[in-house]
């Protein structure tokens, strides 16, 4: 029996993150966030600041960063680079500090083909390898009874499982397609995450934000946006479907911190509330059942462990 069904939490596609922050205290709790200086990522970090939690944001540019953020932590991280992914796990241990909630939202989509590392598709390696290999070696910090981890997926899955036989996009390169691969990694990695790792209390879950005009749409030009009806001639938004920053990120807070998920884990949600799941491939709403395949999860976990070369599970891989 699946637990991939809406549980009614009550919020809805326009609650907004201090809605279903509202009664929760996060005072003493350590929260980190990647990509948590623009867009979504912003608003989530001021959400959960405000709500009392102290808040860590990895950057790729951290004056950029420290220019949008106030009073906030700010450590310099590229996910696109395992190198620079250990050292800011090491300095981050180092200070033996425990982390509560890890959300990890920073991401690319819809890039021009890019090769990053020893020569991985940087959306797969960028949203899906670096965030990997950042968990599991932070994994001491993170292994307490009560910690989430939140993976920040996308409707984006419909458009793509896992390519087997090229993951990498060694030929045949298509940007979308790259994209809804690297989002389906992020939901099966917070799937085979929360297996590993409920037993010590630790869950795991992913989502989709909502379709919100941020810098995350760097590489569509106006044209394409226009096609798409998301905006008129002059830029503004049309699509009525479309969400503010402050409820994009109300999902990702909800499944950081809300109670009415305690016991659940691994389950990918949509608009405050576990989404259900779907054969539709409109990426409107719903979960395709290959992004919440445990046997896909484990199969993924394997070989993001083989190219990462990290694995905190190792001696207890299922």
């Amino acid at each position: 029996m699946t637990t991939q069904h809406k549980i009614g939490s009550g919020f809805g596609a326009r609650s907004t993150a201090d809605d279903v922050l509202a009664g929760i205290g996060l005072s003493g709790k350590l929260a980190l966030v990647t990509g948590g200086y623009s867009g979504i990522g912003l608003e989530t970090t001021r959400a959960l600041a405000k709500a009392g939690a102290e808040v860590i944001v990895p950057a790729r540019r951290p004056p950029a960063a420290r220019e949008a953020l106030d009073g906030v932590e700010v450590g310099e991280l590229d996910l696109g680079d395992l190198d620079s992914v250990r050292a800011f796990a090491e300095r981050f241990l180092a200070t033996e500090r425990k982390i509560d909630i890890l959300i990890a939202g920073a991401g690319i989509m819809a890039c021009p083909e890019t090769r990053v590392g020893p020569g991985w598709e940087a959306q797969f390696a960028t949203n899906h390898l670096g965030h990997f290999a950042l968990v599991n070696r932070l994994w001491p910090a993170l292994a307490h009874d009560g910690t989430r981890v939140v993976v920040v997926s996308s409707a984006g899955h419909q458009l793509s499982g896992i390519r087997w036989d090229d993951v990498q996009f060694t030929t045949g390169y298509d940007r979308f397609l790259a994209y809804g691969q690297a989002k389906t990694a992020n939901a099966l990695f917070a799937l085979h995450l929360d297996t590993l790792a409920k037993s010590i209390g630790v869950r795991a879950f992913s989502l989709h934000p909502g379709k919100i005009l941020t810098p995350l749409t760097r590489h569509l030009d106006t044209a394409e946006m226009i096609g798409n009806g998301w905006m008129d001639e002059h830029g503004t938004v049309i699509d009525p479907s479309f969400k503010t920053p402050e409820q994009g990120a109300a999902t990702q807070v909800w499944a950081a911190t809300s109670p009415q998920l305690a016991g659940l884990g691994g389950v990918y949600c949509e608009d405050c509330d576990v989404a259900e799941p779907t054969d539709r491939s409109d990426m409107v709403d719903g979960v395709r059942a290959h992004a919440t395949d445990p046997g896909e999860a484990a199969r993924l976990w394997t070989l993001s462990a083989e190219l990462t070369g990290v694995d905190a599970f190792a001696a207890k891989a299922v």
